[in-house]
């Protein structure tokens, strides 16, 4: 069984070698491994930090480089050349934690043999025994992305391992040159034909950084608004019956958010649910008078 692994990184040569650490000190004989890394347009000495990385048995590691694009187009254009069974993202900042590709194999049975499967989910370490958001509440359970996130109320980041012939089918989509959308889009396009198993098992740890996305989510969503207006008017579109209101409710000020942000006309005759049009109705108006008085508001 081979793994791929995806990294996209912009001038993190310093954070590599612990991730690569992470890696050779994971290698079994069970699983091949290669490390697609994919430079975005570093300027720093992030190709010699690599090339030193190359020289390991068991590990394949290759370097590419791009003009800057961001992390999605990143890791979309490293897609074309995942040779694995298994794909999976690692950013810069994380490491694999001890035993984690042992985990992942035990696992990846699973996957492989379930034609109804896209991928494994995972959890993510902060440190000190914490873990990124909560729990899984039901292990092993077959669910989607939007389910876990929407209704059972799941949160915090989970660590994704794909069965790369589906995940080979689906790509993140950008919108007007813009060079973030978050990776839920995707993953709800997945929902709509697989499913995933998840597992409350740590695989990989890692801390925002003060300059990563999640930490600039405001700056985020200035440089990106048409591809969230997009990514929630794509959740309104779909059955919500079961999400929780205050999903809902967050689903709804993001959408007015976006279309304010890109002087959009607002339109709700594709939003599923008649209660979400009601709403949209009622908040518009002061969602608008709240932006502008407020700026950017809420968190992803």
């Amino acid at each position: 069984m081979k793994l791929s692994i995806l990294t996209a990184t912009y001038n993190r040569a310093d954070l590599l070698k612990r991730l690569y650490e992470s890696i050779v000190n994971n290698l079994i004989e069970k699983i091949d491994i290669e490390w697609l890394i994919m430079d975005d347009g570093s300027t720093d000495n992030t190709k010699d930090i690599v090339s030193k990385m190359m020289s390991v048995k068991n590990l394949d590691v290759k370097y590419y480089k791009q003009e800057n694009q961001g992390k999605m187009q990143a890791i979309n254009n490293l897609m074309e050349h995942v040779t694995g069974d298994l794909v999976m993202d690692c950013d810069s900042d994380d490491y694999f934690i001890d035993n984690a590709f042992e985990l992942i194999y035990d696992k990846s049975e699973i996957l492989l043999k379930d034609d109804d499967l896209y991928a494994l989910i995972f959890l993510k370490s902060e440190g000190n025994g914490k873990i990124s958001g909560n729990k899984f509440k039901i292990e092993n359970q077959n669910t989607t992305m939007f389910d876990m996130y929407f209704k059972k109320d799941i949160c915090g980041e989970k660590i994704i391992v794909f069965k790369s012939e589906i995940r080979k089918k689906y790509k993140h989509e950008l919108e007007k040159n813009e060079k973030f959308i978050t990776e839920a889009r995707m993953y709800h396009k997945m929902d709509l034909d697989y499913r995933v198993k998840c597992f409350n098992i740590p695989i990989v740890e890692g801390v925002y950084l003060d300059n990563g996305y999640t930490s600039n989510i405001n700056n985020t969503f200035i440089k990106s608004p048409n591809g969230y207006y997009k990514y929630f008017q794509e959740i309104l579109e779909r059955d919500m019956k079961g999400v929780n209101f205050s999903k809902r409710m967050y689903v709804i000020k993001h959408y007015i958010l976006f279309t304010y942000m890109i002087n959009k006309k607002l339109n709700v005759k594709n939003v599923h649910d008649k209660i979400n049009k009601i709403l949209i109705y009622i908040l518009f108006i002061p969602g608008i008078i709240k932006i502008k008085l407020g700026g950017i508001y809420g968190k992803q």
